[in-house]
């Protein structure tokens, strides 16, 4: 998988040094799609992070460390109520004996994995896009719902009713940052299955941990509204990574263990 990433990326991107602004905005945008997606399909790293989910009457504080097993959660506080060393062990060996667990976890992330890269695939015809400015690396872009496209998906409907702004690393084509407004109200059915008012947002921050790894470090999605197909839409949820170290791809669930209890 490694080998073919590398490969796909060499035929992709033959002209990494080419200046972002020679393109124009919609080839900017393809370009870092291909980039994200060869760059995640050549990814391995594992990585242990403090995180800060927070949700209106619920939410969690914890330590996470990933293993080529899955991902094994240290919590320290959930839905407001903190949770003693013990309980804290507990849920950890829980998890670690329960293969159930596991391929509940796993079968998650590749749910996520799949609606990620359909959301990434749509970005660059979904939107008309415009450059705003370029500095220190960077280029900036605006875009606004293209009202020629047609969302495939229930999902992406959500998606396609959105406008703001994206930052695009210029050395690597990775994306920086994506925000978004929700310009127009999405209705499900007519609004018999719910619907999302105007004005919610979203903002995602990503950053380079190590050379040509990037991370999402923050979270932000604030909208409004009630869909009964998918709860998760409608919502209000910050969500923080931070003190990232990177971890040997032979770790087990038990040293991970070891180490997440020694954190603070």
């Amino acid at each position: 998988m490694v080998k073919w990433a590398r490969t796909l990326a060499w035929v992709l991107f033959p002209a990494l040094g080419t200046a972002g602004f020679a393109q124009q905005p919609r080839q900017i945008v393809q370009q870092a799609v291909r980039a994200e997606l060869a760059a995640d399909a050549a990814d391995h790293s594992l990585w242990l992070y403090y995180e800060v989910d927070k949700k209106p009457g619920d939410g969690v504080i914890q330590w996470a460390a990933q293993t080529r097993m899955g991902e094994l959660d240290r919590v320290l506080q959930t839905a407001g109520r903190k949770l003693s060393i013990a309980a804290q062990r507990k849920r950890m060996d829980t998890f670690i004996h329960s293969s159930a667990a596991q391929a509940r976890q796993r079968a998650s992330g590749q749910h996520d994995d799949r609606q990620a890269t359909a959301m990434l695939n749509m970005l660059p015809n979904a939107f008309i896009w415009t450059v705003t400015s370029q500095h220190n690396g960077i280029t900036y872009l605006h875009f606004r719902p293209d009202p020629n496209f047609r969302p495939p998906t229930w999902e992406s409907r959500v998606f396609a009713a959105m406008e703001g702004d994206m930052a695009v690393d210029d050395a690597q084509h990775r994306i920086v940052s994506l925000r978004g407004k929700m310009v127009s109200q999405v209705k499900f059915a007519w609004g018999l299955l719910g619907e999302l008012e105007p004005g919610g947002t979203f903002d995602v921050e990503r950053r380079e941990l190590a050379p040509k790894v990037w991370q999402i470090t923050e979270t932000h999605v604030h909208i409004q509204g009630h869909a009964l197909i998918f709860k998760s839409i409608s919502e209000q949820e910050d969500d923080v990574k931070s003190h990232f170290e990177q971890l040997p791809q032979s770790i087990s669930f038990q040293t991970a263990e070891e180490k997440l209890l020694a954190e603070p």
